[in-house]
């Protein structure tokens, strides 16, 4: 990850499966009765939003926690941001008071790339405007590969707002280079003009598509970063492109149906669909974790090599 993770196009497939294979042995970790090893222990990480979450921010922060390092929180809303601090002056105060990676969300594209510039910690993208969101992509990734052992050859439809979507970016960048044949499902005006350099399949009918996919992986309307009328009517656009019930029975039975989170019920997913055994939405959150230990282990511990000795002692110690 060359000491940062900003985007899914800085990971090859050898990168991508070194981080998957490390949160196999996270996701061992989380699942004992202590869950917590002294991989990063003196280790200071530092969660910097300036876009709201809940996912994601608490995801990193409890990987960090679980891999014993010291978590320092910002909010934007009660720090000096408010009152003109540039995000530069920002990394170089948090900065001086010593810290070893910075978790990085803005609204912004391109602004986890300025930080690695100015800061001489580990930076991780958590999400940067309409840009990338690496460790979704990473989480989606591992939690497909759980259910059906491999990306390799699977069908994978991205259906909704491709537009907006750093999720959907980071997620076509990592499918296809695990393997997987992935069509894009949504009307062209939620589309980006060119789908340059990407591999993908188009289809504007989600009911053509449906039937042959391993998963619908549904995105949220992000009606915050839209500036013009897209499409109609949300009305409308669960008409043509919403999951419900019915569509859900047209699919294979081992078909899967996955969402980033936050979910609007009753636009891109419906509650009987959300709440169904086939929809891996809690898998995703709990996956978060795992991979993000992985992340943070990679970025700042002693080394893969290391791993085994560290885990191996934490588990006589509990």
């Amino acid at each position: 990850m060359n000491g940062n993770l900003l985007s899914t196009s800085d990971l090859d497939r050898e990168g991508i499966d070194e981080i998957l294979e490390v949160a196999d042995r996270m996701a061992e970790i989380n699942s004992r009765r202590i869950p917590r090893v002294p991989a990063l222990r003196g280790r200071t990480v530092v969660s910097l939003f300036f876009e709201d979450s809940t996912r994601t921010r608490i995801s990193f922060e409890t990987a960090a926690k679980r891999l014993s390092a010291d978590v320092m929180g910002f909010s934007v809303g009660t720090s000096s941001v408010k009152k003109g601090e540039s995000v530069r002056d920002t990394i170089e105060t948090i900065e001086a008071m010593g810290v070893d990676a910075i978790v990085v969300r803005h609204g912004s594209s391109g602004v986890p790339e300025m930080v690695a510039r100015w800061a001489r910690s580990a930076v991780v993208n958590a999400g940067d405007g309409w840009h990338s969101h690496p460790t979704q992509a990473l989480l989606d990734a591992y939690t497909i590969r759980a259910r059906f052992g491999s990306l390799e050859g699977l069908r994978i439809g991205i259906v909704g707002d491709v537009l907006h979507s750093r999720v959907a970016r980071s997620d076509i960048e990592v499918f296809t280079e695990l393997g997987a044949r992935v069509t894009l499902v949504a009307p062209p005006t939620l589309l980006p003009p060119s789908l340059e350099p990407w591999e993908v399949s188009v289809s504007h009918d989600l009911d053509e598509v449906l039937p042959d996919l391993d998963v619908c992986y549904l995105l949220r309307m992000q009606r915050e970063r839209m500036t013009e009328a897209l499409i109609p009517s949300l009305r409308e656009y669960t008409a043509l492109y919403g999951l419900t019930a019915r569509r859900l029975a047209n699919m294979e039975p081992t078909a899967v149906v996955m969402h980033p989170g936050p979910m609007n019920r009753g636009v891109e997913i419906a509650d009987e669909v959300a709440e169904s055994p086939r929809a891996l939405v809690t898998d995703q959150v709990a996956n978060g974790v795992a991979v993000r230990m992985a992340v943070l282990y990679l970025l700042l511990g002693p080394g893969r090599d290391a791993l085994g000795p560290v885990v191996e002692l934490a588990e006589e110690a509990t």
